[in-house]
């Protein structure tokens, strides 16, 4: 069973805006005051990159230069969730979104640094 589990992806036109959301699967699974929370995303023959990341304790914020400005990355330490508002979408940010867990802060936009995955939501915008 995968830790994380995604929510809110689907079909938009492009210009549109959709939220994803990631919760913990499992109740003992622990996000910990020191981890990052980060949304990745990989598209049809393209290598997985990072989008976006939160880290739990002082809610400082990361993004791709790409997302800058339309997504916003959010947690809930109430729900322990993490959510990707994303606005003013374009048809080449059609992907699998995933959610993951990172240790610390450190390399925070490097994949393999990450701990815990969900299975992913699929993204697709129209033109």
């Amino acid at each position: 069973q995968v830790p994380l589990i995604e929510s809110g992806g689907g079909l938009v036109q492009a210009g549109g805006s959709l939220g994803l959301t990631c919760t913990p699967s499992e109740r003992n699974f622990v996000i910990y005051a020191n981890n990052l929370m980060a949304w990745f995303r990989q598209a049809p023959g393209k290598e997985r990159e990072f989008v976006a990341g939160v880290t739990w304790r002082n809610n400082k914020k990361y993004y791709a230069d790409s997302v800058k400005g339309r997504f916003t990355i959010s947690r809930d330490a109430a729900t322990d969730s993490v959510s990707l508002q994303m606005n003013s979408l374009k048809p080449e940010n059609t992907a699998v979104y995933y959610c993951a867990r990172k240790a610390d802060a450190y390399g925070w936009n490097d994949g393999s640094k990450y701990d815990s995955w969900g299975q992913g939501t699929q993204v697709t915008v129209s033109s």
